[in-house]
Formats: structure tokens, sequence, C-alpha cells
């Protein structure tokens, strides 16, 4: 078995003292969707959990965690991130700002660190999967243990 080689996210984990799995799948250029990485790691879609990057009027550029079938609701997100509104960073704007690519977006380990805003359904769940910081891997881990890492705070953030 070849040894999975880690990313800035799991080192992030790892000098936290934070237990963690990293889960390797095929990457699929056409699928890159929170849905279709589900399938691949064998959970249900609402346990992975997406990484978008979402610009406030106010703050600048913050993290939305949502589950990979949930519908990023940016009204919720101004309000509990202090915004008066929030829209989605365009997509050519991701790789510059965060260090990261679409399908590979993670909220540790991007070039700034931006605030992070999780979903609460969060806490349903004993383990979730984020993004590594690369496609096709990810990192599943305890939530409460995910926001502390990132300094999240916790809300409700989709419909």
């Amino acid at each position: 078995m070849k040894a999975i080689k880690k990313t800035n996210a799991a080192r992030i984990l790892d000098d936290l003292k934070i237990a963690y799995k990293l889960m390797e799948y095929p990457v699929d250029e056409e699928h890159l969707d929170a849905v279709h990485v589900a399938q691949e790691v064998g959970m249900p879609p609402e346990q992975v959990f997406k990484t978008l990057c979402v610009r406030g009027d106010k703050t600048g550029v913050i993290f939305a965690v949502i589950p990979g079938n949930g519908e990023l609701d940016l009204k919720a997100l101004a309000r509990v991130s202090k915004n008066k509104s929030c829209e989605m960073v365009h997509l050519k704007e991701v790789l510059p700002l965060t260090g990261y690519i679409r399908g590979g977006c993670s909220p540790l380990g991007a070039k700034k660190d931006y605030p992070v805003f999780m979903d609460e359904t969060m806490i349903l769940w004993d383990e979730i999967a984020i993004s590594a910081g690369q496609r096709g891997m990810q990192i599943v881990a305890n939530p409460d243990d995910l926001a502390r890492a990132t300094h999240a705070v916790v809300a409700q953030l989709t419909f």
C-alpha cells in the first residue's frame, strides 16, 4: 500500500494534535462536485462538506463550509459574518486568492487565514469529510475539532 502524501491541511491538523483520516478517491474532471465525491468515498452527501469561497461587502473573502448536497443561503451567511451582502467569488479568482483549485478547496491551509463559517448540520455527525486541499483527497475528522482548527463560526448557512 502506497503512503498518502500529506497536504498542508493535514499538517495543520497534525500540529494541532487533531485526529483525522485521509481518504483518497479517483478524480473525475467532469464531476468535481461534493455529491460525486461523497459517492466515491462511500459517505452520504450531507456528511461530506464542501468549502465555498465567498466575498462579503465588509469582510472581504470568507469560507462557507456546507453539506455537499446543501445550497448556501447568502443572506444567512451575510448576517452571521456581519456583512450587508455576500456573493460567490468568481471561479477564476479562487486559485489566486486561496491557492486552491475547484474541487480541492479546503478551509485549512489557504494562502491567507480567511474567516470560516460552518453549517450547523455538522453537529449531526461524529465525523465529517472536508477537502484535504487537493482533488482526490478528503480529510475525515470530528466536526468540533475541525471547527476549532479553522476558528469557525457555526451557524445555519443553508436553505
